[in-house]
């Protein structure tokens, strides 16, 4: 039985380590999604909607400054806490944000902002 040289041995060691490092790291998500997971169950929790907002508009700054697209629902979820909170404008700005960040979602977002006119 033939065996092989070190030389063989040493380059088939790199190329499998090269291999199994460039499968450690996975596919990078489109979207920042910072907290907005978590904010939405603090919201099902019942947890204050001010602490809420401030999380999730630092999230929009953070996506913002990484150059990355702000998740689908997050201005609209970022709505829905400004009009808890009583700011009617905001909400409608949040809302108009998600209309123009995701054009298919404009049914919707004329609907809910049918309450603002």
């Amino acid at each position: 039985m033939k065996t092989l040289s070190t030389g063989a041995t040493r380059w088939m060691a790199l190329c499998a380590l090269a291999m199994l490092t460039a499968c450690a790291h996975g596919p990078q998500s489109i979207y920042q999604w910072g907290s907005y997971q978590d904010q939405v169950y603090s919201h099902f929790k019942g947890e204050s909607p001010e602490g809420q907002i401030q999380a999730l508009e630092k999230d929009i700054q953070v996506a913002r400054a990484a150059n990355r697209p702000i998740p689908p629902g997050l201005h609209a979820h970022l709505a829905m806490l400004y009009a808890e909170t009583g700011n009617a404008s905001k909400a409608r700005e949040s809302l108009l944000a998600e209309k123009t960040s995701y054009p298919e979602s404009t049914a919707y977002m004329d609907l809910l902002l049918k309450r603002y006119e």
